[in-house]
């Protein structure tokens, strides 16, 4: 496909169509990466995009469990001591 370079203030872009944003899964942001003679444009993938399947999918296979065995937490004198709770 061959667009035009237009001005956009001081500034120089392209008009990407609709449906190639769509496919491409392009919303509001982009990465931008020069390699070469390359211009490559990519979406911004949510970092936790897919977190909550991955977590099923461990639970499943019961893979979700603390790797040092320990289900509590002990409290440090820090907890009792030194920290002043505003309901007391």
């Amino acid at each position: 496909m061959r667009t035009k370079i237009i001005k956009i203030g001081n500034s120089r872009g392209i008009r990407i169509p609709k449906v190639i944003l769509h496919q491409m899964g392009i919303k509001d942001e982009v990465s931008l990466q020069v390699e070469g003679n390359r211009i490559i444009l990519q979406p911004i993938r949510d970092r936790r995009s897919g977190w909550r399947d991955l977590f099923r999918e461990m639970a499943l296979h019961t893979d979700d469990r603390l790797l040092d065995g320990n289900n509590t937490i002990a409290q440090s004198s820090w907890d009792t001591d030194e920290w002043v709770w505003d309901d007391e």
